[in-house]
């Protein structure tokens, strides 16, 4: 990897440095994406307005809806962002294009926001069997531009064949499949996330299940055998070679996001887990480098909730209580803060990190929830369905985004009466921590033409987009 001048990209959100991400100016849209759980509707490509300033605040102004049906759009994200300032011959890159993967589909749709960013336009489909063959994968999940190409997460091998799972390489700006990044895997066969510490060319995954183990919803006599992930995996990142495997513990199932520091020097990060499966907590972990290995140690707990048996849907009632499932968490830009979200319960948490090896809880909002689900203020009388699930939070930190749904046959066990899709903001406190909903934004319903909403991504990059090359 070589680093090239700054001066030579004519995209100004190409940070050079996080502080530059967080001076820079607001997001005006935000992008999500809904998924028809019958798949009898195509899904789509939402966008939605985030400045308090126009009459399209806290609106939908557009759908794009795919070419076919069954996609199931899950993550999502760009084909450049800030790490583009150290790929070497990608001196005109630009954020520009959503890339758009279908999880049961395999499918990858490629949106362009250009020439206007409030209606972006499909322009390409890339078919599984490109994946399949190029790469050895399927079920795409999540994907981060960086050095060599769009990197591609993928939870499933050749044709939906239950794995390994890994990662496939695309080229920046035509979109094509190269290859497998994996050189040498080690004893990883299960993937879920991606991530990477740049300067240290350090790559991180994390490890959910093979496609039979998620595609039809939670398999318990799995979960109870300890068979879902339970590990991260530290990799080369340039060559994909596999160096380092630190196990949870079996009990600790489902390891999913990443969220490393955006400083570019630093070393850490957070992984989550989505249940224990002694107690029924979730946790969060710290990755350290201690020396030339990997340290990891848990650093919160959050417990499961009590409730009556005849409150819980019957997947739950064996265990009368409500897991809080921590299936998203969010690192602000300046490393100060990280937002948890317990999709069980409905709340989302904010810690104080400024040492990450202590975090303090700050705040938390509860909405929805398996058991009694939360109200939006803008509509006090009626329980949010669903539980505060993916989290997007602005690059300036004063702003998260929530949407509501996780996978749908994962949303039909633990929200068995069905999910009404929301989107919901939240203003957060940045200097003493704080957390307060904005009775302003709630698109939600019909807004979304039905469809459940997933991952959002925000105009100009967010707190989980991209990785920098520089400190100051």
């Amino acid at each position: 990897m070589t680093t090239t001048d700054h001066a030579q990209h004519s995209d100004p959100t190409l940070y050079r440095t996080p502080a530059d991400a967080v001076a820079a100016s607001p997001e005006k849209l935000a992008y999500v994406v809904g998924f028809d759980p019958t798949a009898q509707r195509a899904d789509a490509l939402f966008t939605v307005g985030t400045d308090p300033e126009s009459p399209a605040y806290g609106r939908v102004t557009s759908q794009a809806e795919l070419p076919g049906v069954g996609d199931e759009l899950h993550h999502f994200g760009w084909n450049a962002c800030s790490s583009a300032l150290a790929h070497a011959g990608h001196h005109h890159a630009a954020r520009r294009y959503l890339i758009v993967p279908g999880l049961r589909s395999s499918r990858l749709h490629v949106f362009d926001t250009s020439p206007d960013p409030a209606r972006p336009r499909l322009v390409k489909v890339v078919e599984p069997e490109e994946l399949a063959a190029k790469a050895g994968y399927s079920r795409p999940h999540t994907l981060h531009c960086g050095p060599d190409g769009v990197f591609l997460s993928c939870l499933g091998g050749a044709d939906g064949a239950d794995g390994p799972g890994g990662v496939a390489l695309l080229d920046h700006e035509t979109f094509d499949v190269l290859r497998a990044w994996e050189s040498d895997r080690g004893p990883q066969r299960f993937a879920y996330d991606l991530w990477w510490h740049l300067r240290q060319n350090i790559a991180m995954t994390s490890e959910w299940g093979s496609p039979s183990m998620f595609e039809n919803g939670l398999v318990p006599e799995l979960l109870l055998d300890r068979q879902y992930g339970h590990s991260l995996h530290f990799w080369e990142l340039d060559s994909g070679r596999h160096l380092q495997r630190v196990d949870l513990g079996d009990e600790n199932q489902m390891v999913l996001e990443l969220r490393p520091a955006h400083d570019p020097e630093a070393t850490w990060g957070f992984a989550s887990t989505v249940v224990n499966v002694e107690d029924l907590s979730a946790s969060v972990w710290l990755w350290n480098r201690e020396g030339e290995d990997f340290v990891v140690r848990k650093v919160i707990t959050i417990p499961a909730e009590p409730a009556q048996t005849e409150d819980l849907p019957p997947a739950l009632r064996p265990f009368g209580a409500v897991p809080p499932f921590i299936t998203d968490i969010d690192l602000s830009v300046d490393d100060q803060w990280l937002y948890i979200s317990a999709w069980g319960t409905g709340d989302l948490l904010q810690y104080d990190v400024s040492d990450p090896f202590r975090p303090t809880q700050t705040a938390s909002v509860r909405l929805g929830g398996v058991v009694g689900p939360q109200p939006h203020p803008a509509e006090p009388d009626v329980p949010l369905t669903g539980g505060a699930q993916m989290i997007e939070l602005s690059r300036d930190g004063r702003r998260v985004y929530l949407t509501n749904s996780l996978y749908s046959a994962w949303d039909a066990q633990l929200y068995p009466a069905g999910i009404d899709p929301w989107m919901v903001k939240l203003d957060a406190d940045t200097t003493h921590g704080g957390l307060s909903t904005d009775s302003r934004f709630f698109p939600h319903g019909p807004d979304f033409l039905g469809l459940r909403v997933h991952q959002t991504r925000l105009q100009g990059g967010d707190a989980s987009s991209d990785s920098y090359c520089y400190r100051r």
